[in-house]
């Protein structure tokens, strides 16, 4: 890595390892506490890189970005925060950084992203309007999370809401996929114009399509759970779809089924597939995303007291019980579950035995969906490589498709095991019955993030 890199944040112990860390790669590296230092390094044009946090004593880095693109356009931005909620990441983006963190963040990691950052020629970015978001939508989405899979799904968001592409959002009931297609529209450019949820009953008769466009006025039309939609609604939103404007307005869909199979099975129109499916983007189950669990029920805690009920805390052994439940119900469930908790005790604490009354009748584990040959790994493996194929319409798919599907495979399965051994390379190679030089040359080729358990603070 070469390059001067400039570094602000409020935490000492950050400036410090991010100084060292840099320092040992090549850089040169400045660091304050102060955003009126940073500004004044970057317009005495000092500086190929800035890492800043959001919060600091003398103001807003999400702010500051605007002035740094003014005065220096190009200037490459990470943004680290421990706010780690969508609306850091769609501002984030909104506000042309090039890339965000949330805290606590993998070192590594950030450093892959730093060299990227100071190879990549960068164009001047045109200036954009700082998002305004609807209070009652910062105040009311639960959009909560620090894991990779949500900072990755706040990104696709940011990425994908001010344009005009179709959005199809899947996940499991309870995962927020609502949630997801009010936040693209409240943070998109059409937040002033309606946004319409269409139901079966809403496209019946002549008039039905018609009456939802002119209810959405340019704004969003979301179709939730179409995948449970008779064939002759799938039928009217194709053409209701296919006789849209250039002044249409945003078309989202949700579902909790899986539309592909549906589709091979008879049951949902192709035509309607392939037009809803612009954009895909899938929500994370809860159990997918263990280490929110505490940061979502801090987050309904506070919102219930603000509502007016008492103030409640967490045990650690309370917590360690909410954490290690398997949430079938998934935020939504755990919602209901906190909502009950605040009114179950006028104790401050949460004990583990409160816990353990209000998810006594509710199931430890999350039902088996199906069973018998078609939940074998090797039976869903070649349904999807079947799919795979016939999507090609009866032409081969292109040279090369053993080196991809083995890496389609390679990559969840480093990635897992990686998760469960804490980031321990050591242990992962043994659990995987790989040399540890093979694994790690894995990682690298396949572009693998490591997050290990003892992360920066």
């Amino acid at each position: 890595m070469d390059g001067t890199v400039l570094v602000a944040d409020d935490d000492r112990t950050i400036r410090t390892v991010l100084t060292q860390a840099l320092t040992r790669a090549g850089c040169k590296v400045h660091a304050t506490s102060s955003l009126m230092t940073l500004m004044r390094w970057v317009e005495e044009g000092k500086g190929d890189l800035v890492i800043s946090d959001v919060m600091m004593p003398d103001g807003n880095g999400l702010e500051t970005l605007p002035r740094i693109s003014e005065a220096r356009p190009g200037l490459p931005v990470i943004i680290i925060s421990a706010q780690n909620t969508i609306m850091t990441a769609i501002q984030a983006t909104e506000a042309d950084a090039y890339d965000y963190l949330p805290k606590p963040f993998d070192l590594p990691d950030l450093m892959k992203r730093a060299a990227r950052a100071l190879d990549q020629k960068r164009r001047a970015p045109a200036p954009k309007p700082a998002v305004e978001a609807p209070l009652s939508a910062q105040e009311d989405l639960p959009l909560v999370g620090r894991t990779a899979s949500m900072q990755a799904l706040y990104r696709l968001v940011a990425r994908v809401m001010n344009t005009d592409l179709p959005v199809l959002i899947t996940g499991e009931s309870g995962t927020g996929k609502s949630l997801i297609a009010r936040a693209i529209h409240d943070f998109s450019d059409r937040r002033t114009l309606p946004f319409a949820v269409a139901s079966a009953g809403d496209l019946e008769g002549l008039d039905g399509p018609s009456a939802v466009i002119a209810r959405a006025k340019g704004g969003s039309i979301l179709f939730d759970e179409v995948g449970d939609l008779s064939e002759d609604a799938q039928a009217r939103i194709v053409r209701m779809l296919d006789a849209l404007s250039d002044a249409a307005p945003r078309i989202m869909a949700t579902s909790q089924k899986d539309l592909m199979d549906r589709m091979e099975q008879g049951q949902f129109r192709q035509d309607l597939f392939y037009r809803l499916g612009g954009v895909s983007i899938a929500v994370p189950s809860l159990r997918e995303r263990v280490d929110d669990i505490p940061l979502l029920a801090e987050h309904f805690l506070a919102r219930a007291e603000r509502d007016g009920a008492p103030a409640r805390r967490f045990t650690p052994e309370a917590m360690d019980m909410i954490r290690a439940y398997s949430w079938p119900g998934n935020v939504r469930q755990l919602e209901n579950t906190i909502r009950r908790l605040t009114v179950t005790n006028p104790a401050e604490e949460i004990s583990r035995s409160e816990v353990e009354t209000v998810l006594g009748s509710q199931p430890a584990i999350e039902p088996l969906m199906g069973g018998g040959e078609g939940d074998k790994l090797s039976a869903s493996t070649a349904k999807h490589l079947r799919r795979y194929f016939d999507l090609h319409g009866g032409v081969l798919p292109p040279p090369g498709l053993y080196a991809r599907i083995l890496r389609e495979v390679e990559t969840p399965l480093i990635e897992i095991a990686l998760e469960a051994t804490g980031g321990n390379q050591a242990k992962c190679a043994e659990l995987l019955g790989i040399n540890r030089n093979t694994l790690r040359k894995k990682i690298t080729d396949l572009d693998i993030r490591v997050t290990r358990r003892r992360k920066l603070m």
